[in-house]
């Protein structure tokens, strides 16, 4: 309950209100856009300092270890189950979507550790960046065999596997993400002092801007998922709360500390509803964009934000 009180989740459930209500509240693009690179930004300077402040320890790489590990395990297990119902370049889609990751459930993760005073480290904001490529790279390759599968007409022209590295390793958020770690880093305390007005002070506010942004979006996507199957309504809860029961078991086996363990989860239970549609809406057109963004931003989404971050968080203390 305490967690509905926090103000950037209330304008959250606020956006979700407007949004089911069709007002005509909006926030312009462009202004979403930077609230969006504003938060990466921030993110990745506080992870810099707090790593400057730690350096390189013993759970800073089993941290990464479990993530980079959970990257690769989250979508190609999801791919083996969904395959089962759905066409494959459909499984790979979901797959990849629910294999990477979600910046904002993350920042407001962290958002919710830092007002309960539950310490984590910024390393994990690395972690972040390492989860996001390996599943849009596999459900490439996972499609493109899936074209060659069907004959020589159909796997004419896939999707180049060179061209999504590229795509994955410069996308322009990531990178700013892992600039300004690097800058956090290099700059540590004195950095720190210096920019904790923009890092600090304004990140609330900002969050708190850019989830009411992000309710209204989740409820005018509410109407993509009409004539989905039950099942994969289900999966969009129920693949979250497995990926991140795994990551728990990841995170208990590695001894990681509750707030580390915590965003473990929370990477593992999130579902990207911005890098992975955008590749693959390119990459592979014959999936349903209704199915794999639907889902993500439509129900997982709101589900993380409202009910998963204090259910992670609670039985990451419990582990502990």
């Amino acid at each position: 309950m305490q967690n509905f009180l926090d103000p950037a989740i209330l304008f959250f459930v606020f956006g979700l209100v407007a949004g089911a209500l069709r007002s005509n509240l909006e926030i312009p693009p462009p202004i979403a856009r930077f609230l969006s690179l504003y938060l990466l930004m921030a993110l990745g300077l506080k992870g810099g300092f707090a790593l400057a402040k730690s350096g390189l320890t013993t759970e800073v790489a089993l941290s990464l270890g479990c993530a980079l590990t959970l990257s690769v395990l989250v979508p190609a297990i999801g791919y083996a189950l969904l395959v089962q119902r759905l066409s494959r370049f459909d499984a790979a889609a979901i797959a990849a979507t629910y294999g990477s990751v979600s910046a904002v459930t993350f920042i407001t993760a962290v958002q919710y550790l830092e007002t309960r005073g539950t310490p984590y480290g910024g390393h994990m904001a690395a972690a972040m960046a390492l989860m996001e490529s390996p599943a849009i790279v596999m459900a490439v390759v996972l499609a493109n065999l899936a074209r060659r599968r069907k004959g020589p007409c159909a796997a004419g022209q896939p999707h180049g596997l060179g061209k999504v590295l590229h795509e994955s390793f410069t996308d322009g958020a990531q990178l700013l993400l892992l600039g300004a770690m690097v800058v956090g880093l290099v700059t540590g305390e004195a950095g720190q002092k210096a920019m904790q007005p923009f890092s600090g002070d304004l990140f609330k506010g900002m969050l708190a801007f850019f989830l009411l942004d992000m309710g209204l979006l989740a409820a005018r996507n509410l109407g993509a998922l009409k004539g989905t199957s039950l099942w994969l309504l289900v999966y969009a809860i129920g693949g979250p709360l497995v990926h991140a029961s795994l990551a728990l078991a990841f995170a208990a086996a590695a001894g990681l500390s509750v707030g580390n363990a915590t965003l473990l989860m929370v990477l593992a239970g999130s579902a990207s509803y911005i890098a992975v549609p955008a590749v693959v809406r390119q990459a592979i057109p014959e999936a349903n964009p209704s199915l794999y963004f639907g889902m993500s931003l439509g129900l997982t989404f709101p589900f993380n934000i409202l009910i998963g971050i204090p259910l992670y968080s609670s039985l990451a203390q419990r582990m502990a």
